[in-house]
């Protein structure tokens, strides 16, 4: 590990929003909060949100401020990056906000069946060439099932063309519900949480001229999910 990583995981070791298990544990047990962290980590029983893949986390800390009476997650293996919104919350004083440095196979070793409310997904990596590791390909999906309560429901927001068609093909593939699409988020006439919360990476693709996608669906089968068939044709997607 790099000087500069092992100088930003100390930091993060300041942070009391911040939370480090470790990978190695929980490939052979449960974290000691499964089950419990509404009361562990926030003293409350609100209902829990969890960002996957939350990056610097802008999403967790606008949607904890923009819903005081929910508990937010994010959740992110790379410190450096999740350190920058736990610093954001703490600064706002953000009681319902906190940061995991984990990765998103661990979750049904972080958290118990059905103790997850809803999960954000925005603006992964669409993994173009690599379905298995597709934040909303069938191998995720699996584990979110497994964690979120019943209605509970999964947000996604994507520039990839790609990711977009092809989470909606499996969808159908999986006859599962699907509340709510648009391919153009903010050509809609609305006014929520969902248009005023614009990252910053969200803010140059729109300058750039691109659309924004947006899923609302629910995995309400008790059926193993399969992928789709046929894969859409792949866009110009790079990561930033």
């Amino acid at each position: 590990m790099g000087r500069n990583k092992r100088i930003k995981f100390a930091e993060l070791e300041h942070l009391q929003n911040v939370f480090q298990p470790a990978g190695r544990d929980l490939l052979h047990s449960d974290h000691e909060w499964k089950g419990y962290w509404g009361q562990r980590a926030f003293g409350n029983d609100h209902p829990i949100i969890l960002e996957v893949g939350c990056g610097k986390g802008e999403y967790t800390v606008g949607l904890a401020n923009e819903y005081p009476g929910r508990n937010f997650i994010g959740i992110d293996i790379k410190g450096a990056r999740l350190g920058s919104g736990a610093t954001t919350a703490a600064r706002l004083g953000l009681t319902n906000a906190i940061f995991l440095r984990a990765r998103a196979e661990w979750l049904t070793s972080l958290f118990a069946p059905g103790e997850i409310a809803g999960i954000w997904i925005t603006f992964p990596d669409p993994q173009m060439a690599k379905a298995g590791k597709r934040l909303t390909g069938s191998r995720f999906l699996s584990r979110y099932r497994q964690v979120l309560a019943t209605g509970g429901e999964i947000h996604l927001k994507t520039d990839s063309a790609f990711l977009y068609q092809y989470t909606r093909s499996l969808l159908a593939t999986n006859d599962l519900s699907l509340v709510e699409e648009t391919d153009d988020l903010h050509a809609m006439r609305r006014d929520d949480a969902l248009q005023r919360l614009c990252t910053f990476y969200e803010q140059q693709w729109i300058a750039r001229g691109k659309t924004i996608k947006y899923l609302r669906f629910s995995i309400d089968t008790p059926k193993e999910i399969v992928e789709p068939p046929v894969e859409p044709p792949r866009d110009e997607y790079r990561s930033e």
